[in-house]
């Protein structure tokens, strides 16, 4: 029985969708305790055992999982997807599997060639790291042939399984954090439409200001990176605006601390003379001196959810598990003053 007992089955008799059912099997939120309840109990009795359990309990059997990654995305540096990968990475030994990563470059996206990995039949499954060129997703679509999951981004189409941080309702608590030490005159730094995260984070700035009572200037939407290359340009972008806010809210804490940078080279001292937030809680040494209040991504649960959505689909191709939004938490440290 539990070997043919799948979450559609559930769902049809509970009178959920499949995703629920996924979301109260595994102790995600957004159900309640009384649906999650009524589920797991059907669950018991129909015998069902979650993929993940039935390949210990049965033939332990190992997968490749492939990680595709931009290379905009990877650095000199160790940069915030170095850390992804090895949160991947760890997860996926967790479940007796291993990782093969490939780097795509820009003239393999243009030529739109499928990834080495995909193409000598090496991996059963694909995370993808960051948005890659729509043409170049929907060729994964396409000629695949194996579970795709998107990590860090999702697409206009939403028809996919994608694990996501909740950028949206971050930039939202982070400029609603900013409203409540003073601040009105708050300014957004990110390129919309570079990323999917990028301008999410942008929405929730947004969000915020109409909540305020404050007009959205346009002034004080600033550029941080090329939209093609997505490498962040501080000398022909990353511009101090002339009517000065008091404070600015990053897309990343990156360009929060390139921010800071120009900023102290002009003349202004941070928290003192202008407040900065940033997003991910995660910035490499020697950026900036300044300690950056943020919102903090758990990469640990991302990368816990992003294997587990693939291993499921590997185990039941029938398996969708649609976008999985996974909250953070405001980071307080030195780089906003209260007025």
């Amino acid at each position: 029985m539990a070997k043919t007992v799948k979450l559609e089955d559930i769902a049809k008799e509970v009178g959920v969708s499949t995703v629920t059912v996924s979301k109260a099997l595994s102790g995600q939120k957004g159900v309640s305790e009384e649906v999650r309840a009524k589920i797991k109990a059907l669950a018991d009795k129909l015998g069902y055992v979650q993929p993940s359990k039935a390949r210990r309990k049965g033939s332990r059997k190992s997968y490749n999982i492939g990680l595709l990654i931009e290379e905009s995305y990877m650095d000199k540096y160790d940069s915030f997807y170095w850390q992804m990968y090895q949160q991947i990475a760890t997860k996926a030994m967790a479940w007796e599997c291993f990782t093969l990563m490939e780097i795509v470059g820009r003239q393999s996206e243009g030529r739109v060639e499928l990834p080495k990995l995909i193409k000598e039949q090496r991996v059963d499954g694909v995370i993808v790291l960051g948005k890659l060129p729509k043409h170049f997703l929907e060729m994964l679509k396409s000629s695949a042939k194996i579970p795709v999951v998107y990590m860090d981004f999702t697409d206009e189409e939403r028809n996919v399984d994608a694990v996501v941080s909740d950028s949206f309702y971050g930039a939202y608590e982070l400029t609603n954090y900013l409203f409540s030490m003073g601040h009105e005159k708050i300014a957004y730094v990110g390129t919309l439409l570079a990323t999917t995260s990028i301008t999410d984070r942008y929405l929730g700035y947004v969000k915020s200001m109409i909540e305020h009572g404050v007009p959205i200037r346009e002034d004080w939407r600033i550029d941080d990176r090329d939209i093609r290359s997505g490498y962040i340009d501080e000398e022909n972008l990353l511009q101090i605006p002339k009517d000065m806010p008091t404070a600015f809210v990053c897309n990343c804490d990156l360009t929060a601390g390139k921010l800071i940078n120009k900023l102290q080279a002009q003349g202004y001292r941070i928290p003192e003379d202008v407040s900065v937030v940033g997003y991910d809680n995660y910035i490499y040494p020697g950026i900036c001196d300044v300690e950056i209040t943020t919102y903090e991504v758990d990469l640990g649960e991302m990368a816990k959810r992003a294997v587990g959505v693939l291993l499921d689909r590997l185990q039941d191709h029938t398996v969708y598990a649609g976008i999985h939004i996974v909250e953070g938490h405001l980071v307080i440290k030195d780089s906003v003053r209260s007025i």
